[in-house]
C-alpha cells in the first residue's frame, strides 16, 4: 500500500508510462499534468522497462539486510517461553535479557501477542467482573496426584525409583472456591470429588465468606457429577439460598476466573518446590493462601491483593 503522501498509485504510474509510451508525452508535461517531478517520471519508466507492470507496484520498505535484527535462537527462545510460562512481555524480558518493546515486537510479529490466542479454540474472551463481593462463587477441582515419600517424578524426573515409589499413592482433589468480584480464594485438598464431599466444601467456603461480611449469592461450576447430579449438593444450595449456574457444553473458558485461579495454584504452589512428602505439600497450602488472598498483588484488581480489595468493597467503596 502506497504511503498516504503519495501522489501516485500503481494505477498512476501505470498511467504514467502509458503517456510517454503509448500517447508520445514528453517526461515534462507527463510531470506538469501528473504533479510529480520529471526524476519520477523518469524512475517508473526504468522500472517499468526494466521489471514490466509488476515494476509498477509497491514494494517493500523492509531493509535488504538488517545486522542489529535478533537471531533465530533467540526469537526461538522468546517464543517457546512464551507458550510454556504463558507469561508477557514484562515477565520474559528479564528472562531473555532483552527490552520489553523488543519480546513484544517478536511476539506481535509471530501472532502471538495475546495469551487468549494460545488457549482458547475459538478466539473469543469473555472478560466479565461482578460489581460486589458474593454476587458469584466459581467453584472447580483439581484432581492432583498424591507425592509419594521422597519426592515425585514431578521435581525428580521420571525413573525406575520415581515410578516405583508412585506405585499406589492415590489422588487428591483439591476444591477451589473463587469470587467473582474480588478474586479471594477459598482451597481444601479433600479426598474425593464426590457430591456429598463437593456439598461440605461450599457449606464451608461459604461460611469463610460469611467470616468477611460477604454472603454468597450464586454459584458458578462446570457440569461434573457432583455438581449437576447429586442431590445432596443441590441441598446444600437450597439451604444457603444460593443460584447454581453451570457453564455451556465444552466451554470451560466461562467458569475462566477459577480455571485461571488452578492455574496459578500448581504453578505456585502443588510444583513450586520439591516436596518429600505429600503431607509436605498440604501443609504449605494454607500457607500459600494466605500470601495469595492478603500479599500477592492481582494484575485483575490495579495491583491490589484480594483480601484487602474485599475488605475495601465490603465497606461500601464500590468505585
Amino acid at each position: 500500500m502506497s504511503h498516504p503522501r503519495a501522489k501516485l498509485t500503481p494505477a498512476g504510474r501505470a498511467l504514467l508510462v502509458q503517456r510517454v509510451l503509448e500517447y508520445g508525452w514528453s517526461p515534462a508535461q507527463t510531470a506538469e499534468a501528473l504533479g510529480v517531478s520529471r526524476a519520477t517520471v523518469y524512475k517508473w519508466l526504468r522500472r517499468y522497462a526494466a521489471e514490466g507492470r509488476a515494476g509498477l507496484e509497491d514494494r517493500s520498505c523492509r531493509p535488504h539486510r538488517s545486522p542489529h535484527a535478533l537471531g533465530k535462537t533467540a526469537v526461538e527462545e522468546i517464543l517457546a517461553l512464551r507458550r510454556q510460562r504463558r507469561m508477557g512481555p514484562h515477565q520474559l524480558a528479564p528472562r531473555v535479557g532483552r527490552p520489553r518493546s523488543t519480546v513484544y515486537a517478536v511476539l506481535r510479529r509471530h501472532g502471538l501477542s495475546r495469551l487468549s490466542d494460545l488457549d482458547r479454540t475459538t478466539g473469543e474472551i469473555i472478560r466479565y467482573q461482578k460489581d460486589r463481593p458474593g454476587e458469584l462463587l466459581h467453584i472447580d477441582t483439581k484432581k492432583l496426584a498424591r507425592i509419594p515419600e521422597g519426592g515425585g517424578h514431578k521435581k525428580l524426573g521420571r525413573s525406575p525409583e520415581t515410578k516405583k515409589r508412585g506405585r499406589g499413592v492415590g489422588y487428591d482433589f483439591v476444591h477451589v472456591a473463587v469470587d467473582d468480584c474480588t478474586r479471594a480464594a477459598y482451597v481444601e485438598a479433600l479426598a474425593d470429588e464426590r457430591g456429598e464431599t463437593a456439598a461440605g466444601f461450599l457449606g464451608r467456603a461459604c461460611g469463610h465468606f460469611a467470616a468477611h461480611g460477604v454472603q454468597v449469592k450464586a454459584v458458578l461450576s462446570d457440569r461434573a457429577f457432583c455438581y449437576t447430579n447429586s442431590r445432596l449438593f443441590q441441598d446444600a444450595l437450597a439451604d444457603l439460598g444460593i443460584r447454581h449456574h453451570t457453564t455451556r457444553p465444552y466451554r470451560p473458558q466461562t467458569n475462566g476466573k477459577a480455571e485461571r485461579f488452578i492455574r496459578t495454584l500448581l504453578h505456585e504452589w502443588a510444583y513450586a518446590e520439591l516436596y518429600l512428602t505429600n503431607a509436605a505439600r498440604t501443609d504449605f497450602l494454607k500457607e500459600w493462601l494466605t500470601y495469595y488472598n492478603h500479599d500477592r498483588p492481582h494484575t485483575a484488581l490495579g495491583g491490589s491483593s484480594p483480601m484487602p480489595f474485599l475488605v475495601n468493597k465490603v465497606d461500601g467503596h464500590y468505585n
